[in-house]
């Protein structure tokens, strides 16, 4: 009990350590600041080149939207995520060495080149994250707090982190221990993690881009971080990021909007009425599009630019922060109700 106890009190004050020093100190890898200039980029866009140019530049509930973006990603690890995930994490790696296991890693990429080691790592939890998706529509328990997400009535970039805090438990757990059994490094997570950050704030954005131009920014992502692994002299710098570019615009670009999920696909997955075909929902992909391609939950039949948000229901449903995240522990009768109204 004492050794949990201590790891209560470190995992604390680690954490606040952690925080305040992204807090304090700006700079690159900062994931804070990394955060705030990524929102400030795509919130400008919404401004300068609206999708739904009727909709306010301040939508309904953006300030709520935006403290939580830094709920979610900061302040809930420093209330309670980061202690408890920290002791379930020591507590199953206990009851592991009881049968003399040590660690869980089956998979060791750890010689293979980083590039191939980053794209595993993506796919591998982009997937994970595809079928919880799903999961969190599919069980009754788990849509309650999912409703939260999609109470978003207006859509907007800060919409992307609008989320019952129950959901980083079902995320986290779920992926834990697949992701546990491959060693990955937390710089790979990092960079997979904020990449992904990256493309989820896109696919709430309220505009829309060609398939080119979201290609040419993945080419520069790309050709970033391959000039940051080479260090070439400037000249030869230049030429493989244009190369990478050009590539990713003009031959990937016709393909970006099959292969990565997008404002105009994921806007049909907060459609207020869903097709009959498939009532518990569409296009669960969070960075991927490939996945409902493959597995037939892609669903996007015109341009959704002005389609109503939200569910059956939601015009009752919480509308303060509290309340939405006591939303979820009802009785069972009070889901069974919402169950007939989605239906």
């Amino acid at each position: 009990m004492e050794k949990y106890l201590k790891l209560i009190a470190e995992s604390y004050t680690g954490y606040a350590g952690y925080l305040w020093q992204q807090i304090t100190h700006p700079g690159w890898g900062n994931y804070f600041y990394m955060l705030v200039v990524v929102s400030a980029f795509f919130f400008l866009l919404e401004i300068l080149r609206p999708w739904r140019e009727n909709q306010p530049k301040f939508r309904k509930d953006f300030w709520l939207d935006f403290f939580y973006m830094f709920f979610n990603f900061f302040l809930f690890s420093l209330l309670i995520y980061n202690a408890a995930s920290n002791v379930v994490v020591n507590l199953f790696n206990d009851f592991l060495g009881l049968f003399g296991i040590k660690n869980l890693v089956a998979i060791q990429i750890g010689t293979w080149a980083v590039w191939l080691q980053l794209l595993m790592l993506f796919v591998i939890r982009d997937f994970i994250q595809w079928c919880t998706h799903r999961l969190l529509h599919r069980v009754e328990f788990l849509w309650e707090f999912h409703k939260v997400h999609h109470s978003v009535e207006q859509m907007g970039f800060a919409a992307h982190l609008r989320y019952h805090w129950m959901e980083n438990v079902v995320y986290g757990s779920i992926q834990y221990i697949p992701l546990a059994m491959i060693g990955f490094g937390i710089d790979d997570f990092f960079i997979v993690y904020f990449f992904t950050t990256m493309v989820g704030h896109y696919n709430h954005t309220n505009i829309t881009v060609s398939g080119r131009v979201s290609g040419a920014v993945l080419g520069v992502l790309i050709g970033m971080y391959v000039i940051f692994q080479i260090q070439l002299p400037l000249i030869q710098e230049v030429g493989i990021m244009t190369g990478i570019i050009a590539f990713a615009a003009f031959v990937v670009g016709p393909f970006m909007k099959i292969i990565f999920n997008s404002p105009e696909m994921h806007i049909w997955h907060h459609a207020y009425d869903l097709p009959e075909a498939h009532r518990y929902g569409i296009n669960f992909g969070l960075t991927l599009a490939i996945w409902d391609y493959i597995f037939g939950t892609a669903h996007i039949p015109h341009d959704g630019r002005d389609i109503k948000l939200g569910f059956p229901g939601v015009e009752h449903f919480p509308t303060t922060f509290v309340q939405q995240n006591l939303h979820g522990w009802t009785m069972k009768g009070e889901r069974q109700t919402a169950d007939s109204e989605r239906s």
